[in-house]
């Protein structure tokens, strides 16, 4: 009896507030990463690493992620225990990101200003913080199969994340407009660390553990094969379309502060808001899409088009000359639109190739998210490696566009892969249950 009404509450749409309560949950990783990715290399190059050293060391963040999420997949769907994952993926997270931007330790330690060592000291200390940021994420996404079996629904905790990660990075940037003029990088970690860790504790004591025993192919501890997995087309062409969603939000973002910056000579405050421009618009999107009931179909359109729109941003990037900075602004609202309509719609396809395949989940998410951190490692490595380390003048500008591995980065690798994304799409054939929209009230 307890099973069937186990059974029943999982059929049923939550309730605002827990939805509420899962979103919070990321916050503390989605404010990091937002770091992570705008302000790192600026802050490895503004320190006197090269770009191709201050490239290993995002790299290596990255690699460490990516093999800690294959891990701590299969732990999860080993064990549970989502919320104990996330505690101490959350804990490891505040307190080595501090250290990230807070200098080099080892060069302390050694009393040498060596490069090579400042790179190792760095590499080391992002190593630890993306191990524990990848924990911290495969519990957190892995936990929208097991929270509820309804599709839409599925969307809906997708949407509501992908919401609390736009609020997590304007928290960022509006700490940023401020510490930017009266302080330094540190400061900047120092405060996302306090605020993620706020948001950490309303999910950890708001949200119940999901019980890992809905799959449709058995008990709880039947657990479902890799194999099983590699065996569907699908799986290949959701974690293609993830991994290039990914590339367009990552890349775009790590490019974002060197563009406005170098290439637009924009003000300062420009590196705060573009991308708080972005995030509200990506913020209200998400919103937006709670209240939509989701069909296999709408997904697919709706990523489609947030892929066409980015095209025609990157094309604007790639040609925009400097002096015409001011419609940078403008450009920076259909970016937030188009990231919007492709993280969420992105992220909810893992949960429609999951389906009810519980005992795989954490796999699935954990696999998808080891592609994703190796590909954007590699595609930062590269892009920094041909990075031009001379500035910017006057002397050395041919025309009013100047074409820099900047603009290829922020404008030309992110329209290729929504264009990449958005044929792999085209191709999709989700499963009959899919197609069918959510006849209840989205939300309690």
């Amino acid at each position: 009896m307890a099973g069937m009404e186990d059974d029943e509450s999982h059929a049923q749409p939550p309730g605002r507030l827990s939805v509420f309560y899962y979103g919070a949950g990321h916050m503390l990783n989605d404010i990091t990463a937002a770091c992570w990715f705008t302000y790192l290399l600026l802050f490895l190059t503004d320190i006197g690493l090269s770009h191709r050293d201050a490239a290993v060391v995002m790299l290596s963040g990255q690699v460490a992620d990516g093999l800690a999420t294959v891990f701590s997949g299969e732990l999860i769907d080993r064990f549970g225990h989502f919320k104990i994952w996330h505690a101490s993926g959350s804990i490891l997270v505040a307190v080595s990101f501090s250290s990230v931007f807070g200098g080099c330790l080892p060069c302390k330690i050694f009393s040498s200003d060596s490069s090579a060592l400042e790179t190792i000291g760095y590499s080391i200390f992002a190593a630890i913080f993306n191990v524990g940021w990848a924990a911290t994420q495969v519990s957190h996404m892995s936990m929208i199969n097991c929270i509820t079996l309804h599709s839409t629904s599925r969307v809906v905790l997708a949407s509501c994340r992908n919401a609390f990660t736009m609020v997590a990075n304007l928290s960022l940037y509006a700490v940023a407009i401020v510490v930017f003029t009266v302080t330094k990088y540190r400061w900047i970690a120092y405060l996302s660390i306090f605020i993620g860790c706020c948001f950490v504790l309303i999910f950890l004591l708001g949200t119940k553990e999901p019980r890992l025993k809905f799959s449709a192919h058995g008990s709880c501890n039947a657990r479902i094969s890799w194999t099983y997995w590699f065996k569907k087309v699908l799986y290949y062409q959701v974690a293609l379309v993830y991994v290039l969603t990914r590339l367009v939000v990552n890349v775009s973002q790590a490019y974002l502060a060197f563009f406005v910056i170098n290439d637009l000579r924009m003000a300062q405050s420009a590196k705060a808001l573009v991308p708080a421009i972005i995030y509200i618009c990506s913020f209200i999107i998400s919103i937006i899409f709670q209240e939509i009931a989701w069909t296999s179909r709408r997904l697919k359109a709706y990523y489609s088009a947030g892929a066409i729109i980015w095209m025609f941003c990157g094309a604007g990037i790639f040609l925009l000359p400097y002096n015409l900075s001011g419609l940078m602004y403008i450009i920076a609202i259909f970016i937030g639109i188009a990231n919007a309509l492709m993280m969420v719609t992105g992220v909810s396809m893992q949960s429609v190739l999951v389906g009810e395949d519980l005992n795989g989940c954490a796999f699935v998410c954990g696999s998808l998210s080891f592609l994703d951190k190796i590909s954007c490692g590699i595609a930062l490595y590269i892009l920094q490696s041909y990075q031009s380390s001379a500035p910017r003048t006057e002397g050395n500008l041919s025309s009013d566009v100047f074409i820099s591995i900047t603009r290829f980065g922020f404008g030309l690798v992110p329209a290729f892969c929504s264009l990449l994304g958005a044929a792999t799409t085209y191709t999709m054939e989700f499963p009959a249950y899919a197609s069918k929209p959510l006849v209840e009230p989205l939300l309690e």
